[in-house]
C-alpha cells in the first residue's frame, strides 16, 4: 500500500530532475578572435620554434590552424616532410609549448 504511494512521488521527482535545462555553452574550440598583431607574432613565433626543432627553415614551415580556448591558443602546423605539430600559447600570447602530432 505504502509503495503505491511513494511511486508517483518518485516518478514526479526523477521527471523533474529531468527537466532541467542548463544552457552551457559547449566546451569546445572557439574561433579564434585575437589582435592581427599578436596572432601573427604568434605565428611566426611558432614557425621559428618548429623550424629549430625539426632543423629547416621557418619559410618551409606551414601553420594551417589557429584555435582559441578559454585560457590558451594553440596553432597547428606542418614541415615541408608533413610533419604535423602544434605550438601552445597562454591567453597573453606568451608561448608554453611545441608539441610533436
Amino acid at each position: 500500500m505504502m509503495m503505491k504511494r511513494l511511486l508517483p512521488l518518485l516518478m514526479g521527482l526523477l521527471l523533474a530532475g529531468c527537466a532541467t535545462h542548463e544552457n552551457a555553452a559547449p566546451m569546445k574550440a572557439q574561433n579564434a578572435k585575437a589582435n592581427p598583431a599578436r596572432s601573427l607574432g604568434m605565428e611566426n613565433l611558432c614557425k621559428e620554434r618548429a623550424a629549430e626543432r625539426y632543423n629547416t627553415v621557418a619559410q618551409k614551415i606551414d601553420v594551417t590552424g589557429f584555435e582559441r580556448f578559454q585560457g590558451s591558443y594553440e596553432l597547428r602546423g606542418y614541415t615541408p616532410r608533413n610533419e604535423g605539430f602544434v605550438c601552445s600559447f597562454d591567453a597573453n600570447g606568451d608561448f608554453l609549448h611545441l608539441s610533436m602530432r
